[in-house]
């Protein structure tokens, strides 16, 4: 961001607009006191009011009342952006908080890009780019424990491990360029097999926590389950059944599903979001057809895929689906759910672990299937501990494994330590890239281009 950007004074709703009891403008830069004060009408001026206080009084236009408001006050650098910062509290509506909003525009205060708040204080080292990151998580986070998650992450447990890892690194090129300066005399002042063991335990450290990005996904957007089968296998049936209302169309109509239904559930603070899709068939119906090529797309995206068979048919009839499922798409865990089981009267055998008997009509199974949902999702979810990794961090991760690998190999093959240093020294900056010591603008507006306005 360039300089010019960061002098201007911003505004934005900080609140999701629409009617609601309170809503919130906020206001950044040098002149938010100045600003404020051409509209705000109280007991004291708000250039002149004391660092974290709260002033009531009237947004006044033209001498005209538009609602009574609260300013809260933070003076630079004792705010979230690190500069001066004024937070209108006014009632909620789209009329009010526009009249506040379009009043400072016209005082030649602009509005607010996504994100730009959050960026300004990266910018003014209020936060670093993971915890800014965090931040974003934080709002969007579709479960309890992403949410949590995310806190960890915004209050600087991620910096501090990426800190350390840095830090273990610095040590061991502060020795290899020791080394350097006494080449001629042949003296090692590291431990080679020390060296090999730090070397491993970071890359392992690293390896783990980007694997875990598909994990942080999870808790940060929710499990997607597909519901998938063939016509008339009651997968609407138990998609209404899990979410306990009435939410997709029942037919005994084959073909009835043309489109596909989300909705969420949430179990044990996990949100899941199920999605009905439609019957998978040989058919020369054109919409249906087109029904069926977004079912395929659905499936692609999905974390955990449930094959609902009518058990009244066969238990086997669904089997030539299901293998067809796991030959395209073999890293998505499939389950079979046995629907109908109502209608049977013989006494079942015994089924494969992944799959569930149960009647979407009389409930009979429903609990099994919402625990192994819940079981699948904390199993998925388990390796995530102080950071929700999103794609960039990531991407990064991965360069820093692969530089420390060259390094080890070099080790191994009894490189010298200035060629080793250079694979090192990139590791120690890529870190820095992680937590935003070292930047560019494009890196930058692609972060924050995520973030809503306002925040």
């Amino acid at each position: 961001m360039s300089s010019a950007i960061l002098t201007d004074t911003i505004c934005a709703l900080a609140t999701p607009p629409g009617v609601a009891g309170l809503a919130v403008i906020r206001i950044s830069g040098q002149n938010a006191f100045l600003a404020s004060d051409e509209f705000f009408s109280g007991s004291v001026k708000l250039t002149s009011e004391v660092d974290h206080t709260i002033n009531y009084g009237w947004w006044v236009v033209d001498g005209a009342r538009v609602d009574s408001v609260t300013a809260t006050i933070f003076r630079a650098p004792r705010s979230y952006t690190g500069e001066h910062v004024v937070e209108i509290g006014c009632h909620g509506g789209s009329f009010v908080t526009d009249q506040i909003v379009s009043s400072l525009l016209n005082a030649g205060v602009r509005l607010a890009q996504p994100g730009e708040f959050t960026k300004r204080a990266f910018m003014n080292r209020k936060l670093d780019l993971t915890q800014a990151e965090a931040v974003a998580d934080i709002i969007h986070a579709e479960s309890r424990i992403g949410a949590q998650t995310a806190a960890r992450q915004l209050s600087g447990g991620f910096t501090r491990r990426i800190a350390g890892l840095r830090q273990h690194l610095l040590d061991v090129i502060g020795l290899l360029e020791l080394e350097l300066d006494f080449s001629e005399e042949d003296v090692e002042f590291v431990d080679r097999s020390s060296l090999r063991s730090t070397l491993q335990s970071i890359i392992e450290d690293v390896d783990a926590t980007a694997a875990s990005a598909h994990s942080a996904e999870v808790l940060r957007s929710g499990l997607h389950v597909a519901v998938v089968g063939y016509p008339n296998a009651g997968k609407s049936s138990l998609f209404n059944a899990l979410l306990g209302r009435e939410r997709a169309i029942v037919s005994d109509v084959p073909g009835t599903t043309r489109d596909y239904l989300t909705e969420t559930l949430f179990i044990e603070g996990y949100s899941i979001h199920l999605m009905d899709t439609a019957g998978l068939r040989e058919t020369e119906d054109q919409i249906e057809l087109q029904g069926i090529r977004l079912t395929t797309s659905v499936i692609e995206e999905s974390d955990l895929i449930l094959v609902v068979n009518d058990l009244s048919i066969n238990r086997d009839h669904s089997m030539g689906l299901v293998r067809d499922i796991e030959a395209r798409f073999p890293n998505t865990p499939v389950v079979t759910v046995q629907n109908k089981v109502d209608v049977i009267e013989a006494t079942l055998p015994p089924y494969p672990v992944r799959s569930v008997v149960c009647s979407a009509v009389t409930g009979q199974g429903l609990d099994k299937l919402r625990l192994l949902l819940g079981d699948h999702v904390k199993s998925t979810t388990s390796g995530v501990s102080d950071v929700l990794i999103n794609a960039r961090q990531a991407q990064l991760l991965r360069s820093i494994a692969s530089h420390l690998r060259s390094a080890l190999a070099g080790l191994d093959s009894g490189l010298s330590s200035d060629l080793m240093a250079v694979d090192i020294r990139s590791a120690i900056r890529l870190l820095g890239d992680i937590t935003g010591e070292s930047w560019n603008p494009d890196v930058l507006d692609t972060v924050f281009s995520r973030f809503c306005i306002g925040k």
